[in-house]
């Protein structure tokens, strides 16, 4: 415990919410907001994932309470998002991620204008047998693994903006993260070994209390505001990055 341990806490706190409520983003305000503090990069990423274990988990047995988790969807995206986040964690250890990183911000902006676009269209639905559900699944969780996070922008947004229902993706990929983000941090363990994670307590306090609040919003606020929220919270996030 440091006297930063309350900054921390903060961090995990406000990155929670905003994952719990729009299916996305602790893992990119986290890891940003580590590397603003003076966090080494590898530190910042590996800290990140270990607290997703925790707020992952919190995250995603609160949406199942609440009944925003549509089963059949996890059963499809968890064994793609587990091998494509191992995948992604080993070559993390072997290659710069930030090579692909420009390339994946200019998706995700795409994706958030898409779903800007669609909040204000009629909606339109597709049924969970959409094939593309196992590919986005591989997919967010390789560039989860190599970017730091990125498995809600990747997963949440594509599959809203494919017509899914927004608060079953959000709490799919909620409750799907927990089996992904093990995956990532345990293979991260195995190809790195241990680091020093003190400050991962203060992100995991922070995560777990925010974690309930999360699950409440998705209840609570319109479906529009909501898409219009992610969409944002996609293109604002990505365009950070590039620049």
């Amino acid at each position: 415990m440091t006297s930063d341990i309350f900054l921390f806490i903060a961090v995990g706190f406000c990155a929670q919410i905003v994952d719990g409520a729009l299916g996305m983003a602790f893992g990119v305000l986290s890891t940003t907001s580590l590397l603003a503090f003076g966090v080494p990069a590898a530190n910042a990423s590996a800290m990140t994932h270990v607290t997703e274990m925790f707020t992952t988990a919190a995250s995603g047995l609160s949406h199942a309470y609440h009944r925003n988790v549509d089963w059949r969807l996890v059963a499809r995206l968890a064994p793609a998002g587990m091998i494509g986040g191992a995948i992604g964690a080993y070559l993390l250890a072997n290659i710069d991620g930030k090579v692909i990183a420009p390339f994946v911000s200019a998706y995700l902006i795409a994706i958030g204008l898409l779903i800007f676009y669609k909040a204000f269209r009629p909606p339109s639905r597709r049924e969970v047998r959409d094939w593309a559900v196992p590919p986005v699944g591989f997919c967010g969780g390789l560039l989860d693994a190599i970017g730091g996070g990125g498995w809600g922008p990747v997963v949440t947004s594509t599959l809203v903006g494919r017509g899914h229902d927004l608060k079953r993706v959000i709490g799919s990929t909620n409750f799907t993260e927990f089996a992904v983000t093990l995956t990532i941090s345990l293979t991260f363990i195995l190809t790195l070994g241990w680091s020093e994670l003190n400050s991962a307590i203060g992100l995991i306090i922070g995560g777990v209390i925010a974690a309930p609040f999360g699950a409440i919003l998705v209840e609570r606020l319109p479906v529009r505001a909501l898409m219009v929220a992610v969409s944002m919270v996609i293109i604002t996030t990505s365009a950070l990055r590039i620049f």
